[in-house]
């Protein structure tokens, strides 16, 4: 696109050290932030851990316009917190667990969920109570005010969409996917194949970014409720674990559409063909990845591999993904080469 980039990572090996040029320093530093500021036309962020307060000091700092902060600093404030984040979606009528304060749980009732307001994900910062009792034993956990109370919901798959929001308030979205998880971790990615899911589901996810002034991409998790009900889960203000697809689909990519709604160029979604991702996840006794690579690619030519560059395969840690577009089972394609690549991966 003729767009220099330029990270800010603590990590002198960061993925994006590897293949641009960085600045090594804290994302929660705001004098580090502001020194990429002051050579940036706009700043975007990777992560939504970063404080919306240290980004306005930053931006006091290196006297950049924070509208050109994308997302917007204060929808990263409101996404950030859990609690704001399901209050915005109540006062916009979207639909979302109902969520108080965690000394208020009492008001949700019991069976219900615990979550950190800040900082949480993949299932770090929850726990489910059941009765009054298990709530008064973690008394310790929430009378600090970080943690809300949410309604346990009951749902049968958890779906996903990408919306790109535009500077004048219209929104795109990505296909509408399926998501299954395991251990609290995104496991598999696969198009929804009901045109009536996947369209009420694109509309929800809209009205959700709306709800918070969104501008820019984000990932909109969902539940498909028991009940047939669509509701909002959490949004990511970013690229998305659950929009990686797109890098093999054959239309736009995600990040694409992050860099181009952040410059304001973005004009609409160029859509792609059915395709399944497999997160590959570190594992014990991981060797060379670049030898099972080799070993696999041979075997699945139809898999596309994506590796981070991540220093260590910690166990559970995101490593990389892969992507199987059609035709055939896509999913049982995508598993069958995770599978080979993981014996690959310890046993080369």
């Amino acid at each position: 696109m003729g767009v220099s980039v330029v990270s800010l990572d603590k990590d002198e090996n960061s993925p994006a050290a590897q293949v641009g040029p960085a600045i090594y320093g804290s994302i929660h530093d705001a004098t580090d932030i502001a020194s990429v500021m002051q050579d940036s036309e706009f700043v975007t962020f990777e992560n939504e851990f970063i404080r919306a307060s240290t980004l306005e000091e930053a931006c006091l700092i290196a006297g950049f316009s924070r509208s050109n902060v994308i997302p917007g600093i204060d929808t990263l404030r409101t996404v950030q917190d859990k609690l704001l984040q399901r209050q915005a979606y109540d006062r916009s009528g979207v639909p979302s667990p109902k969520a108080v304060p965690a000394e208020e749980a009492e008001l949700i009732g019991f069976p219900c969920v615990l979550k950190a307001r800040y900082g949480g994900y993949d299932g770090k910062g929850t726990r489910y109570v059941n009765s009054l009792a298990e709530y008064d034993e973690l008394k310790p956990l929430w009378e600090s005010g970080e943690w809300l109370a949410e309604q346990l919901v009951s749902f049968s798959d958890e779906i996903a969409v990408m919306v790109v929001a535009r500077h004048d308030g219209s929104c795109d979205t990505f296909s509408t996917v399926i998501t299954r998880q395991k251990n609290y971790v995104c496991d598999l990615v696969y198009p929804c194949m009901s045109p009536e899911i996947a369209k009420s589901a694109q509309a929800i996810a809209i009205d959700a970014v709306k709800a918070i002034n969104g501008v820019g991409l984000f990932g909109v998790e969902l539940f498909l409720e028991i009940s047939g009900r669509i509701s909002v889960n959490e949004i990511a203000p970013r690229p998305h674990n659950t929009g990686h697809y797109t890098l093999d689909w054959g239309g736009m990519s995600q990040f694409e559409a992050h860099v181009l709604s952040v410059l304001g160029w973005f004009t609409r979604v160029e859509s792609g063909s059915d395709t399944c991702m497999a997160n590959i996840l570190g594992i014990e006794g991981a060797k060379d990845f670049s030898k099972a690579l080799e070993a696999v690619s041979r075997e699945f030519p139809e898999a596309r591999f994506h590796w981070y560059g991540k220093k260590e395969a910690i166990f559970g840690r995101k490593m990389g993904h892969l992507n199987v577009t059609g035709p055939g089972d896509i999913c049982a394609k995508a598993e069958s080469a995770r599978t080979a690549f993981y014996e690959a991966w310890r046993n080369q």
